[in-house]
């Protein structure tokens, strides 16, 4: 997992690098996919459920799951959001990253700051013993204290030979409450946060999520491992990437 946790990492710097005006989220997800491949891993996403792009690439309003195309042109003062998988030797790894379209707004920044930060609050919240609840109760709690709202609908997931398995990580919670944390347990942590309500809403094509509100959303997630010694970040290839 560690190896499938660095390829996904590597593919979001892939994808990185290549965010600017007027490139397409297709050829985003080319170049995502190709990374991938050539490190002889598969895109975990590809077909999943009928997904039909290697990433969901999701630009301001959408919060998740938006499907790469020619068509959708990235624009000066967007904010982007790629989530990537890879399957590589029989495991996944899980990762996503907000990314800003040249110069953005000062909100956008703040949002995607305080999306980020979350997901290290969550992090801190992750020992032998707590329960799931603590993990989200603290991504919560932390980001309305900035008067930003935390998804409901859709939460983060454990991880491993699929890339969605037990148990659900939702970023909201009681303290206290849900599932025991053990070693050994492997979990996709994905703070998705709104600037206005946390209603969303499914578009037509059964895939891409907006906001309610039609407000900016942003995402931050990546794959770790609670060992006895405590928290491996799987997907994090740079330090505060």
């Amino acid at each position: 997992m560690r190896e499938a946790g660095r390829i996904t990492g590597e593919a979001l710097l892939v994808a990185r690098e290549r965010i600017r005006p007027g490139i397409s989220t297709k050829d985003l997800d080319d170049a995502i996919r190709h990374h991938i491949e050539k490190q002889g891993a598969k895109p975990s996403f590809l077909g999943l459920y009928g997904f039909p792009g290697s990433a969901c690439i999701s630009i301001n309003d959408e919060v998740i799951h938006g499907i790469p195309s020619k068509d959708r042109i990235l624009q000066e003062g967007d904010i982007v959001k790629i989530d990537v998988g890879a399957f590589y030797k029989g495991y996944h790894g899980d990762s996503a990253r907000t990314f800003p379209v040249g110069k953005i707004s000062d909100e956008a920044a703040r949002l995607i700051a305080v999306t980020k930060q979350s997901f290290y609050e969550g992090i801190g919240a992750i020992k032998i013993g707590n329960r799931i609840g603590d993990i989200g109760h603290a991504i919560d709690t932390y980001v309305r204290g900035f008067g930003f709202s935390t998804v409901r609908k859709f939460v983060g997931h454990g991880i491993g030979r699929d890339v969605h398995e037990s148990p659900d990580v939702p970023n909201f919670g009681t303290p206290g409450r849900g599932p025991r944390l053990c070693a050994g347990l492997v979990i996709a942590v994905e703070p998705m946060i709104n600037q206005g309500t946390y209603d969303v809403q499914m578009l037509p094509d059964g895939w891409t999520v907006k906001t309610a509100d039609r407000r900016l959303s942003a995402h931050y997630e990546n794959t770790v491992a609670l060992t006895e010694e405590g928290v491996i970040n799987l997907t994090e290839v740079e330090i505060g990437e």
